[in-house]
């Protein structure tokens, strides 16, 4: 151990431990690419057992945001590894494509062996749960940029998809139906405001109870991202789907034209939405208006698939066999823009 570089605040002992630590969640995340064991310079995956006649290689990275601060003050942080993947695989999704594996970055301010397996744990996790390798990471302690126990959290995935399969906008019609599927909760974007509506402006506790919730308030906030790749790449390969859309940051206004052409649009019949008793209390107490909330957050529905009508009736049977709670939200307009009626 180097008595020198613990003098600065780094422990390296602590980073060993917490390598012995992860080992036996990474190993759950074996796929049949996996050539390389946690700890070598590069990460290794053969592509070629997935024979695949003309693969493109599609990547994403992302971060979970400020619902970080909810799971260190809260000290619960096998949840945020799970949103930390499906940021990132759900991304990848959207043109097509199957994630193949994942990398992490977790950077510290003080190497706490604990929290980096409860951390990897629930990256883990979100790799198995979307098929993907976790093939390598890194983690970081860096005492001065930092604080205590704080640390963030980056991700990134590639995926493959076959160059003849990949989603394309330009193949979205008007007339083509909106198939939502339903969200677990806020999922990973907005908590800037979450945290300030809840936690700033009524100074609430963690543990607060609410009558719209069944759960205590930190509970519903750390409920993790729905991961949607098992089911969307069943209905890829059993259905004509023209675009999917990931709804994130920017909620349906910005999330939902990235998958149209640009002289398109929609319209979406607010009735069919699962909306869900966390936005319905957000918007009550933060008093946003009714329709930005549908530029903030994905009122209960997490990713939407644009599909003809012809196929819809077989996609919605199997997100249903998923168990994903799909339903038909809206369709394709030749006017641009989401209109919410």
């Amino acid at each position: 151990m180097s008595k020198k570089y613990e003098e600065s605040g780094v422990n390296l002992e602590s980073g060993y431990e917490s390598v012995k630590r992860i080992q036996k969640h990474i190993k759950r995340t074996n796929n049949l690419g996996v050539m390389s064991n946690i700890g070598n310079f590069g990460g290794l995956f053969d592509l070629s057992k997935y024979n695949i006649k003309n693969p493109v290689l599609v990547s994403g990275t992302d971060g979970v945001g400020t619902k970080l601060l909810l799971a260190q003050q809260a000290d619960i942080h096998n949840t945020v590894g799970i949103d930390l993947v499906a940021m990132c695989v759900n991304d990848v999704l959207c043109i097509g494509a199957k994630p193949l594996f994942f990398l992490d970055y977790i950077a510290v301010g003080k190497n706490n062996p604990e929290h980096i397996e409860s951390i990897v744990e629930g990256i883990s996790e979100g790799c198995v749960l979307s098929g993907c390798a976790l093939i390598g990471g890194e983690t970081a302690e860096m005492p001065d940029m930092y604080q205590g126990n704080h640390y963030d959290l980056a991700g990134y995935t590639t995926g493959v998809v076959d160059k003849e399969k990949m989603l394309d906008v330009n193949n979205v019609k008007v007339g083509d139906l909106l198939i939502g599927i339903e969200s677990s909760g806020i999922h990973s974007n907005g908590f800037s405001l979450v945290r300030k509506i809840f936690f700033k402006d009524y100074n609430f506790d963690l543990n607060s109870r609410f009558v719209e919730l069944d759960k205590p308030l930190i509970e519903e906030l750390l409920t993790p991202t729905k991961i949607y790749v098992d089911g969307v790449l069943d209905v890829l390969d059993n259905c004509d789907v023209h675009s999917i859309s990931n709804i994130t940051g920017g909620g349906f206004i910005e999330n939902i034209p990235r998958a149209l052409k640009d002289n398109q649009g929609v319209t979406i019949n607010e009735n069919t939405l699962p909306i869900k008793p966390i936005f319905k209390l957000l918007e009550r107490l933060g008093k946003i208006d009714h329709q930005e909330m549908y530029n903030i957050f994905n009122m209960g529905i997490g990713m939407v698939l644009v599909i003809p009508e012809s196929d819809s009736n077989k996609a919605l049977d199997i997100l249903n066999k998923h168990n994903y709670n799909p339903r038909i939200i809206g369709e394709v307009t030749s006017t641009p823009g989401v209109k919410i009626i």
